[in-house]
């Protein structure tokens, strides 16, 4: 009882590394507030205001969740429910994705590319294809969205660029 509770973090960290992230957890919690780790709710329509046709939305999962229905609510508010088309990614499915992005960046729809952790080959192919969006060129209402699990093959610049939703 005579380490604070910082002190008690670098023992931990040093003899349970396992357990630091819960340990840091309790501390941010007690020395801060609880606020500063719960992450922030869901707000899809401050989300959409971030986002460009040259700059995707991810929905990162967790799992057991879908925000398919919560996309399509949005874009039945924002009067796109008749411009909306997505395809599920997995094997095989990178070059149907290809011409649905295509087709959507032109007549200015909203795609979702859905579990984009499960095409690991193609991410290379969506990488570059989102790096290549020139405004010039993209309907101006077009918007991709994506869904993904928390990957090390989902590309860092697509991440970076991309306005992010948990």
């Amino acid at each position: 009882d005579e380490l604070d509770l910082f002190q008690k973090l670098l023992v931990l960290r040093c003899l349970r590394q396992d357990k630091i992230q819960e340990g840091i957890m309790v501390f941010v919690t007690r020395e801060m507030d609880e606020k500063f780790i719960e992450p922030p709710p869901f707000n899809l329509p401050l989300a959409f205001e971030d986002a460009t046709s040259t700059i995707p939305l991810i929905f990162i999962l967790s799992t057991g969740a879908d925000p398919t229905m919560s996309w399509i609510s949005f874009a039945e508010e924002m009067g796109f429910s008749e411009r909306l088309d997505s395809i599920s990614l997995g094997q095989g499915q990178g070059p149907i994705a290809e011409k649905k992005l295509a087709a959507a960046s032109k007549s200015g729809s909203w795609l979702l590319l859905q579990n984009c952790h499960l095409a690991v080959s193609w991410m290379p192919k969506m990488e570059a294809l989102i790096e290549g969006f020139d405004p010039n060129q993209l309907h101006p209402d077009f918007r991709l969205w994506l869904t993904a699990m928390p990957s090390p093959q989902f590309p860092v610049a697509v991440l970076q660029n991309a306005v992010k939703m948990t």
